[in-house]
């Protein structure tokens, strides 16, 4: 444990902290609050189905943060925005550098898909190569508000490989478990970054139980975004970003793929943050996208039917959550932005995958480039128009998963050493892609 580790958990044991800029943490089933402590993860009165809002004094946010001083703060991470945090302002911050990924106009993409106005934000561009770094910075640093020196997690892989970094970085010891089904690339991070990995006989719902009982029996902090209130709100920087790389326009639609349902509730909490300090003066629809083998939220979406578990069949492991935790915070987004849910093929995430590297130079893992299966398909069927702008987050980079990266970009091209043949394979060669 470093010697910066051990100071912030001398601190917190000493009751020092205390999060100005948060009210209460408050139950979404039955209202009750709670103090906001960074151990305190659900309701007790409605157990793991009572997740927590974190509610912020927006009054007290707003006399802190302006345009001009975000536009003076050069401090390129999600610590510029430190004022809508659920963290202490004694807490130091961790090294690694997460957020403030790149916005790309994409404009041959858009006419691909006839958009004027179509973004791309490359959240594979983060430490650890996924959108949920954002979460994992939050995790590891409330972790040591709470004087845990262990955090733990379950994951499909992209939370696991974010929390082994983010942990490492800071000098914590971390835990993960995954389905055995975790690409290698991604079980390879968590390795690499010095945690124990646990590869669970199963699927991720045995692979969540079991890491239940694990940090129940042995105290760790639970670094589970569906469970932990606080991780949701390092998720919703991603909005907050977007809306000052657009110079404070807001944009009509948002598209995430959906798993858990925690990344689209943060990404919707963030455009309500901004909107209720007086940041942007509108808000935009939010657009979830599943994969058809694995789509209990959007079906929840559009039967008006409480959720129902599913098989885990898909290749677009990051989303292939059978029994999501965290689907009510993710229903409210969609519902409230008036926006909608989609599901879609793994065929259509593979020619996505395609379509978003030769139209871009981005490089989406297939749960990524699930969010522009969706949007390629809303904007042929409705209700998405030509002329409205939209962004489509690519939550994790596909080097993360190169066996489907593969099967998504066909084969090479093989000759001898003879420019001849290459000019004949040349020829043969199919002129479209996507």
């Amino acid at each position: 444990m470093t010697s910066r580790t051990s100071s912030v958990i001398a601190v917190a044991m000493s009751g020092v902290f205390s999060l100005r800029n948060v009210s209460h943490l408050e139950c979404i089933k039955c209202g009750r609050r709670y103090a906001a402590r960074p151990d305190r993860y659900t309701c007790d009165a409605c157990g793991d189905a009572g997740i927590l809002d974190v509610i912020y004094d927006y009054d007290y946010i707003s006399r802190r943060v302006s345009r001009e001083a975000l536009e003076d703060n050069r401090d390129y991470s999600i610590w510029r925005y430190t004022p809508f945090l659920p963290v202490e302002e004694e807490s130091p911050r961790r090294p690694l550098r997460v957020g403030w990924s790149p916005l790309y106009r994409a404009e041959a993409l858009g006419r691909a898909l006839q958009l004027d106005n179509l973004y791309v934000k490359d959240d594979g561009l983060n430490p650890t190569g996924s959108l949920k770094d954002r979460a994992s910075a939050i995790a590891v640093l409330k972790a040591m508000e709470a004087g845990a020196d262990t955090v733990a997690c379950s994951s499909t892989g992209n939370a696991a490989s974010s929390l082994a970094g983010n942990a490492a970085a800071v000098g914590l010891k971390s835990v993960i478990f995954v389905p055995e089904r975790a690409p290698e690339g991604k079980v390879a991070q968590l390795l690499i970054f010095g945690a124990t990995v646990i590869s669970v006989e199963g699927s991720y719902q045995d692979a969540f139980r079991l890491s239940a009982q694990a940090i129940e029996k042995w105290g760790w902090y639970n670094r589970n975004a569906a469970i932990n209130p606080y991780l949701v709100e390092g998720k919703k920087t991603v909005s907050l970003e977007i809306c000052e790389q657009l110079g404070w326009e807001v944009p009509d639609w948002v598209v995430f793929s959906v798993g858990d349902g925690c990344t689209i509730a943060g990404g919707w909490k963030g455009f309500l943050d901004l909107y209720r300090t007086g940041l942007i003066d509108r808000l935009p629809k939010m657009v979830g996208v599943q994969a058809e083998g694995c789509c209990p939220i959007s079906r929840a979406f559009h039967t008006g039917r409480p959720l129902e578990p599913m098989e885990e069949d898909t290749i677009a492991d990051s989303i292939a959550v059978g029994v999501p935790r965290n689907p009510d915070k993710a229903l409210r987004a969609v519902r409230d932005s008036g926006g909608t849910m989609v599901n879609v093929s793994d065929e259509e995430i593979l020619a996505a995958m395609r379509l978003l590297g030769a139209t871009t130079g981005v490089f989406g893992e297939p749960a990524g480039a699930a969010a522009l299966a969706g949007l390629r398909k809303l904007v042929a069927d409705g209700p998405i128009d030509r002329r409205d702008t939209v962004v489509v987050c690519v939550t994790g980079n596909g080097l993360k998963d190169i066996a489907n990266a593969i099967r998504a970009s066909g084969e090479l091209i093989r000759v001898p050493p003879d420019l001849e043949y290459v000019e004949r394979a040349l020829r043969r060669r199919p002129r479209s892609r996507g």
